[in-house]
């Protein structure tokens, strides 16, 4: 979740405990989670309101107690659709965090290699999960001792319990996920040229040619993947950057605008106000206020 690329390949937690936790409510810098992927699981959980999650081609409207699984590779992002919106995720690498299950390794090796596929949604009437999840979830936010051991064994309870209730699937035919892997490698391709240069200007075709599709196609594709427009996504993105460049600098707006890739102050402050519901000053000044209450 931090500003890391959409190609996420890093360390996550330790060497020793590979899996990191986050809260994201409204101050977080990616309180609208931008499209990315990696090769670790993911487990969100709602907390308040309700998210849309995008997975590949895909969309999962999860509400408050719902659960969201997504497995490495899958590009994925977020929208919360209420102002109260709260979620938590764990980001984890299952491979090492279930190493040594040799007695049940056939069916870890089956989620692993995507035989088996856990069920992307898992709503909050889902019997013995949620309170589970929830236990996880606040061990990894309290870090008391011991929570290691205690997470561990309960990723165990987790994947016993997915059995137990049937909630998941076995994977489609080899050919549509080839051509399914097809398309969204294609679109990743846009997301990393998104990430790397959104301080440049970019053009339609410099997005559809990443993809390698004609810009007619592409739009049509990138749209049934993300709800939106190419440049409109482009533009939120920058937005995104923005406000990180405001909660974590000093810098001046009109220099923000520029880094982002807007040569128009004024239109970077017109596109603020839209996306984030107010002007970025004021923004700047709520999340300064918001981080001092907190210390």
């Amino acid at each position: 979740m931090k500003n890391d690329g959409y190609n996420e390949f890093r360390q996550r937690g330790r060497f020793d405990f590979p899996i990191e936790f986050h809260h994201v409510n409204r101050t977080h810098p990616r309180y609208f989670m931008p499209y990315h992927w990696h090769m670790e699981y993911e487990i969100d959980l709602v907390l308040s309101g309700s998210v849309m999650f995008s997975l590949n081609e895909q969309q999962v409207l999860a509400s408050k107690g719902d659960i969201v699984f997504i497995r490495d590779g899958i590009v994925h992002g977020g929208i919360p659709r209420t102002k109260d919106t709260v979620y938590e995720c764990i980001v984890f690498d299952m491979n090492k965090m279930l190493a040594g299950a040799h007695t049940f390794q056939d069916r870890i090796e089956d989620i692993l290699h995507h035989v088996m596929l856990i069920n992307k949604h898992i709503p909050a009437a889902t019997p013995d999960i949620p309170n589970l999840m929830q236990y996880i979830f606040s061990s990894m936010k309290s870090e008391h001792p011991g929570y290691e051991l205690v997470v561990t064994g309960l990723l165990y309870s987790f994947l016993g319990l997915v059995m137990k209730h049937n909630l998941w699937h076995q994977a489609g035919a080899l050919v549509q996920r080839e051509q399914n892997r097809k398309r969204i490698t294609q679109l990743k391709q846009t997301f990393s040229l998104i990430d790397s240069s959104y301080q440049k200007q970019l053009s339609l075709a410099d997005l559809a040619s990443a993809a390698n599709l004609t810009p007619n196609y592409f739009c049509r594709f990138f749209k049934k993947i993300t709800h939106r427009s190419p440049l409109d996504y482009l533009n939120r993105y920058r937005i995104e950057m923005a406000s990180i460049q405001l909660m974590q600098t000093n810098n001046s707006i009109t220099d923000i605008a520029l880094s982002c890739g807007f040569n128009d102050p004024s239109y970077f402050i017109k596109l603020f106000n839209r996306y984030k519901g107010i002007s970025p000053l004021k923004y700047k000044q709520s999340m300064t206020q918001a981080s001092t209450s907190l210390v």
